[in-house]
């Protein structure tokens, strides 16, 4: 029994998890998250290809600061 109640706990934290990197996902469209320049796109027939680099280390340094901020 005690298996499921922290199984249940480890799905739980996922969810909550997959939620706030949704919101996060959201929220940085309206202010140009993953369309700015250094954003690898490249368009070729019916090939595309979209690699966000620079939307991901932006994204990689905010959530930094801010479980640094949470982890005091």
């Amino acid at each position: 029994m005690r298996e499921l109640n922290s199984l249940g706990k480890v799905i739980l934290t996922i969810g909550g998890v997959l939620v706030v990197l949704g919101l996060i996902v959201m929220v940085g469209e309206r202010f140009g998250l993953g369309k700015l320049p250094g954003d690898i796109f490249i368009k070729k027939g019916n090939f595309t290809f979209f690699f966000p680099i620079v939307s991901s280390v932006i994204l990689s340094l905010i959530l930094t600061l801010l479980l640094n901020l949470f982890k005091r």
